[in-house]
């Protein structure tokens, strides 16, 4: 039987983040349409450790995280910026399949060692393919921040977002970007991937019934991110019984 997560509260506050931050300037979010990043993985052993959920133990590999391009549309880019995104709920009003996103972030180089007060950013777009904050195509959603958001990890390496299931656009599949800041350096840039069967459910859901099956990418190998793997990016789903919809949880290795 599927264990069901549930919801974790304790995180650190905006006004924590903020004095741990202080008045550096984050590094390298940049803009625009970015390269095409390379993919990679840790070359050393693989450890394996048993990592803490908020419903208890998964078994995970401490690998590195693969390194993949930030995309089109990440919008934040400083520090002062941790203000307006330090939030756990990201979804500002849109709706959408409830999802729970809990990362936990470790280090590679300590035996998975969770890794505490890492910043850690992500942005998706919302059911209908659009991202906030920039005019793109069929939609312009300047001034907007809807799911976007930044929180800290908490003494167990763990973070937590409130948001809604992703939607799609032509090109790509379903994915989740994240960002891993360590005081100001940028640690990692990732992505993360959703199981194609509860992709096809969402999207056969009445929320998402207008935009329907992404028929421009059905499959991983097809992807320009995921087509040399998502082993260490696919994320493990259960069922929320109090939301309604689900849980997505993975564990980030990054080097320090």
């Amino acid at each position: 039987m599927t264990k069901l997560l549930t919801p974790y509260a304790g995180f650190v506050s905006r006004r924590r983040a903020l004095g741990l931050f202080g008045a550096a300037t984050l590094l390298g979010c940049g803009g625009g349409g970015g390269s095409s990043g390379s993919s990679s993985t840790s070359t050393g052993t693989t450890t394996t450790t048993t990592t803490a959920t908020s419903t208890g133990s998964t078994t995970a590999s401490c690998v590195l995280i693969p390194e993949e391009t930030q995309g089109p549309y990440p919008l934040f880019n400083d520090i002062a910026s941790a203000s307006v995104y330090m939030r756990e709920d990201i979804t500002e009003g849109k709706t959408g399949m409830p999802l729970s996103l809990l990362l936990t972030i470790v280090n590679v180089n300590s035996n998975c060692a969770r890794i505490t007060d890492a910043l850690v950013y992500v942005w998706h777009c919302d059911k209908d393919g659009s991202y906030s904050g920039y005019n793109q195509q069929g939609s312009n959603t300047v001034g907007a921040t809807f799911c976007r958001g930044v929180q800290m990890t908490d003494s167990s390496g763990l973070t937590k977002f409130t948001t809604i299931y992703p939607g799609w656009y032509a090109g790509r599949i379903t994915h989740i970007h994240f960002r891993v800041y360590l005081s100001s350096s940028l640690a990692a840039t990732s992505q993360l991937a959703f199981p194609q069967d509860i992709t096809t459910a969402v999207y056969n859901s009445s929320l998402y019934a207008v935009r329907g099956q992404n028929t421009s990418i059905t499959s991983f190998s097809a992807d320009n991110v995921f087509s040399d793997g998502t082993q260490y990016q696919m994320c493990t789903m259960t069922q929320n019984a109090s939301t309604g919809g689900y849980d997505a949880a993975l564990t980030v290795g990054i080097a320090v």
